[in-house]
């Protein structure tokens, strides 16, 4: 009996990997709720990068960034965005990062990992030193832009500067209501339109048809509340 139970403690021990791989593997777009240690208790300061139509957050120990509409971190060699300053985060692989993200000097990344050390400052990191020749074959050209094409950057959602913490919306149907009714910019970059229009639909598509009827009633009763406090 006690062999019995040390062979299933060894296949146990040895398959925890081969599961915890495949969980990683899974994230992808449209899958929320990673959790990637950001949890900020107000809408951060965003700064413009020079001559990019990116914004980071200097004052933050995080390589937190918006560009195009959306939220986009650097954390543990992987990259997420939200449409939402805290989240919740999706995983982003590294053949779907915008191109404009990729081009952010060095020196924007406040919590640069340890490889960036030496490299120029005022460049991009390099990348296909760290995601190998696959990557730099699929993304040729990433790198080579003409910056007086450069288009303008995306609007801040600033109304979300009136939801702290303590006030932040946790539900993503939620975010989405607030967030088509205060901020109306939609994407321009394809990629980042992609990302976007899949996380949305694969979130809407897990809800039961009674949830997105009774989600449907309730923005109806939220904008008749509006209307009315309007007149």
């Amino acid at each position: 009996m006690l062999k019995i139970r040390n062979v299933i403690l060894v296949l146990g021990m040895l398959m925890s990997p081969l599961v915890a791989s495949a969980a990683q593997v899974s994230i992808g777009i449209g899958t929320p709720h990673v959790s990637i240690g950001i949890n900020l208790p107000a809408y951060p300061q965003l700064v413009r990068v020079p001559g990019y139509p990116v914004y980071y957050a200097p004052r933050l120990n995080a390589n937190f960034f918006f560009y195009d509409g959306l939220y986009w971190v650097f954390h543990g060699d992987n990259w997420y965005a939200s449409s939402w300053y805290n989240g919740p985060w999706w995983f982003v692989d590294s053949y779907a990062v915008p191109a404009y993200i990729l081009r952010v000097p060095v020196r924007y990344y406040r919590q640069p990992p340890s490889y960036f050390r030496g490299w120029r400052p005022d460049a991009p990191p390099r990348w296909h030193e760290n995601w190998g020749r696959d990557w730099e074959q699929r993304r040729d050209g990433w790198d080579k832009w003409d910056r007086r094409a450069a288009p303008a950057p995306a609007p801040l959602p600033g109304y979300q500067r009136q939801y702290p913490r303590e006030q932040y919306p946790r539900q993503m149907e939620r975010q989405r209501e607030l967030q088509q009714d205060r901020y109306r910019y939609q994407p321009r970059d394809p990629v980042v339109r992609q990302h976007y229009q899949e996380h949305y639909q694969e979130h809407y598509q897990r809800q039961g048809p009674v949830q997105r009827r009774d989600q449907r009633d309730q923005r109806g009763r939220n904008q008749d509340q509006r209307r009315d406090r309007d007149r």
